[in-house]
């Protein structure tokens, strides 16, 4: 057997006070295709960056095959530094790779490589950082969360991509489709300590089940082994005193290993607080259609909707499926067309960018709203720190500000305070974003049990089978169709899955037969943006940049802790300059990202 490419074994590592890693191990061979599992938290993006010499463990071996060429995708790229999306991806690159590919990679992603960095989306950036960790066709891959903020045109390409690439890959993803078509082994990381199975992701939850309950056995076998040694040591002989301390010793050690056990964490508590029963009709749509600026979004779309229905949205990122939802749900008018909404509807809304959430409240203001300590779910109250422990929040985090938070607790808290409100009708943005397997599993639980009505938008196509009973697809020039069935049955019915946006590629201008170069026409496109829209979008990141600082400086204000008792005025209206600020950032936001999508239509 070949020696392993990459091996790590006996990762220790500890923040703080609690450890995270305790004895882990990693070893990547040659044309591996590794999932790396567990739940938040657990250490698997830590490990990864441990493999790829980010991370200093407390203890620990790392050998690497002298030669080997090792890549590192991370879950938040940082571009800082880089004048273009190119440049960010070449650097990547090692003396004597293909530049070219570099520039190829961009453009099959949906990027010229002209992009400043500053200016790219989350979704850009993680494409730009894909083009980079796949440039060098190296080694070895390490792959952390490589589908978040991408589409499903984008998600099924890398998909294809990486099937034929010859590196050995190391994958951390949610998205079980992915994970499935892709996997040959699964490293299960597990209250410290790392587990291998040489098969794919498909059997590692019968395989889990199983461990789980092997423990549970042990433990059965461990107590009874207790009781025997505790019933002898009242009522046993104890004329040899040699072997009674020994015996002795022993149920030292039987109580010890008890107390030393971590039984596997508990998962999500989670129900949805069911409100009246809505009218058989929940929403009519009647040939509505939306434009911005000429450009159709919607155009001619009907559709009926009814009680208990699930309905999925898919298309390329962009493309208008949150427009659409909004307006068959009452938050924005059809510029023609009309949409009537069924009566007694109680409407929850969990969305993607996770708005909602005031970034300086702490999490327990946010789980109750701002009421005490109680939270009101339906026609009873439950105490905030035993609703936090139902979401696996520790009652130590019960301060902590929300912007502290990472990206699958704020998940958890906005499905905590909606799923606390009665409602017949959810709308779900992207609910899948940065949530781990387990809790993903539940929420699906809780939709199939759901009487109400579900309205989806998702780029996860397991998750989309699992739940839809119809799929509402974009087909190009503002026209929807709606499919029968999940994710999975619209590619059977439509022949093909999601059609990419069309993206302008770069080339270099020919100057024979009068054809005008690639550049001029990019720029005619965006000269037809009226003079005032033109000086907007030149703006508009200055002073989003200048309300940034702004708010920083506000907010290193607001964690002087003597700031409320000294000066309680003072703090209240740094507070209320801060919500106000936020505000006014996400407006620019908005106004930026629609100038900017007109100038590249």
């Amino acid at each position: 057997m070949a020696p392993p490419l990459l091996h790590i074994r006996d990762i220790h590592l500890t923040f703080g006070s609690t450890p995270l890693l305790t004895g882990a191990e990693l070893q990547v061979g040659e044309g591996d295709r590794i999932c790396l599992v567990g739940r938040n938290g657990s250490g698997k993006s830590t490990l990864l960056k441990v493999a790829a010499g980010l991370v200093e463990p407390d203890k620990g071996e790392t050998f690497l095959q002298p030669g080997t060429t090792v890549r590192y995708l991370p879950q938040e790229p940082d571009l800082t530094g880089f004048s273009t999306s190119l440049e960010y991806a070449e650097a990547g690159l090692a003396p004597g790779d293909d530049h070219y590919r570099a520039q190829y990679l961009l453009e099959v992603l949906g990027l010229t490589g002209r992009e400043d960095p500053a200016t790219l989306s989350g979704g850009e950036a993680k494409r730009a950082a894909i083009a980079r960790a796949l440039a060098p066709e190296p080694d070895i891959l390490l792959l952390d969360e490589p589908t978040n903020h991408l589409d499903l045109p984008v998600i099924e390409w890398l998909e294809t991509e990486l099937r034929q690439m010859k590196s050995a890959i190391v994958l951390i993803s949610h998205d079980r489709r992915f994970l499935e078509n892709l996997s040959r082994a699964t490293v299960w990381i597990d209250r410290g300590l790392s587990r291998r199975q040489e098969e794919g992701f498909s059997k590692f939850e019968e395989w889990r089940d199983k461990v789980f309950e092997e423990e549970e056995r042990d433990q059965q076998r461990l107590d009874l082994k207790i009781k025997q040694e505790e019933h002898w040591m009242t009522y046993g002989v104890t004329a040899r005193r040699k072997r009674n301390m020994r015996r002795v010793r022993e149920l030292a050690d039987l109580r010890q290993k008890k107390r030393d056990y971590k039984g596997p964490q508990s998962g999500v508590k989670m129900a949805a607080t069911e409100g009246e029963v809505s009218g058989k009709l929940v929403s009519e749509a009647k040939s509505i259609s939306k434009a911005y600026e000429a450009r159709p979004i919607v155009k001619d779309f009907s559709i009926r909707i009814q009680r208990g229905d699930r309905v999925g949205f898919v298309g390329p990122n962009g493309a208008g499926k949150t427009t659409l939802l909004k307006m068959l749900v009452g938050d924005l008018e059809p510029d023609s067309g009309s949409v009537r909404l069924g009566a007694n509807l109680q409407m929850i809304t969990l969305d993607q960018k996770r708005e909602k959430l005031d970034p300086n409240d702490t999490l327990a203001s946010a789980m109750t709203g701002g009421r005490g300590d109680t939270v009101i779910i339906g026609d009873t109250s439950k105490h905030v720190m035993s609703y936090m422990k139902d979401f696996l929040f520790k009652p130590e985090q019960a301060r902590t500000p929300v912007r502290v938070l990472s990206g699958g607790e704020r998940g958890r808290l906005l499905l905590a305070r909606a799923l606390a409100m009665p409602s017949n009708v959810m709308v779900l943005d992207e609910p899948t974003n940065d949530l781990d397997l387990e809790t993903l599993d539940l929420l699906q639980e809780l939709i199939a049990d759901y009487q109400g009505t579900v309205f989806l938008v998702s780029h996860d196509r397991d998750f989309l089978d699992r739940i839809c009973t119809s799929v509402i697809t974009m087909e190009g020039d503002g026209k929807w169709q709606e499919y029968a069935g999940g994710y999975s049955d619209m590619i059977a019915q439509r022949g093909a899955g999601v059609d990419a946006k069309k993206v302008q590629k770069s080339e270099k201008p020919k100057k024979d037969k009068g054809e005008k170069p690639k550049e001029e026409k990019v720029n005619s496109k965006k000269s037809s943006l009226t003079f005032t829209q033109q000086h907007r979008l030149k703006a508009l990141p200055e002073e989003i940049d200048s309300l940034q600082q702004k708010i920083a400086k506000l907010q290193k204000e607001l964690e002087d802790p003597n700031l409320f008792t000294g000066n309680p005025e003072r703090f209240h209206k740094v507070t209320e300059a801060v919500g106000k600020a936020h505000e006014q950032l996400e407006t620019l936001e908005e106004e930026w990202l629609e100038l900017e999508m007109l100038a590249e239509e």
